[in-house]
């Protein structure tokens, strides 16, 4: 993968408003987990909602959330396919009210990657590969996302989000790295 000017220049760009100057330098990663319509893969909806333009009669939950002004740095799809929000150098607005190790407003200095899924739902080949490798280039990039600075999003807003979930496989994210680094 190759990142310039804070694009990974592999993914599909599908630029969101919902984003800003990023006050301080990166140094944690957030994993989430997203399907809209709660439960459901594929469709224009993610993008829909990152870019302002849900249609609140497309499905009922839509009306609820439609109103939110959010966003992710990248979406990687249930296929792999990767789509970027935000640049990163960016401040991406996916993390809402959060703390990390003291620091609220977590926004501030991580990056957000959304996987396409639920909590219970188990995640793809694909995008645990998509992962990993985006974030060992990301981690060149960005020396302080060390491996304790990659959490979910359950761990940064406990008692607010679940996401990434049960599903989320931490132990073969870290294997996937360490195989990732042991080839280099």
């Amino acid at each position: 993968m190759q990142i310039e000017q804070g694009l990974l220049v592999e993914a599909r760009q599908q630029p969101s408003p919902n984003c800003d100057e990023r006050p301080d330098d990166v140094s944690l990663l957030i994993v989430h987990g997203i399907s809209l319509p709660p439960g459901e893969f594929g469709g224009p909806w993610i993008d829909a909602l990152f870019t302002n333009t849900l249609d609140p009669e497309a499905h009922e939950y839509f009306a609820q959330i439609q109103h939110l002004r959010v966003s992710s740095h990248i979406l990687i799809r249930r296929d792999g396919e990767l789509v970027q929000y935000v640049p990163f150098d960016k401040r991406a607005w996916h993390a809402g009210e959060s703390t990390f190790k003291e620091r609220s407003c977590c926004n501030d200095f991580s990056i957000g990657i959304e996987l396409e899924g639920t909590d219970d739902k188990a995640y793809t080949d694909s995008q645990y590969q998509q992962l990993a490798t985006l974030i060992a280039e990301l981690q060149a990039i960005y020396p302080a996302i060390s491996r304790e600075n990659i959490v979910g999003h359950c761990d940064v807003a406990p008692g607010r989000k679940t996401d990434p979930g049960a599903a989320f496989d931490w132990s073969r994210l870290q294997q996937d790295l360490s195989t990732l680094v042991d080839a280099d």
